[in-house]
């Protein structure tokens, strides 16, 4: 019961790529999107995110787009 929680924090402090163009951000950016799929966590930039939200909405692997 008396487990600490880790703080959610210390994960943003490395790098991210983007899983579709491959930029790269050296915190985590309120803009980016993240998709599970597979039991794999995948960052999208702002851009690409942009450009297949249809996709991203749908719930399509990012495969198929």
């Amino acid at each position: 019961m008396n487990e600490r929680t880790p703080d959610p924090a210390q994960s943003r402090t490395q790098s991210v790529v983007c899983s579709r163009c491959g930029t790269t951000a050296d915190s985590l950016p309120v803009t980016w999107t993240c998709s599970v799929e597979n039991g794999t966590r995948h960052y999208f930039c702002e851009t690409c995110a942009r450009t297949h939200i249809r996709s991203i909405e749908s719930r399509l692997d990012s495969a198929w787009w």
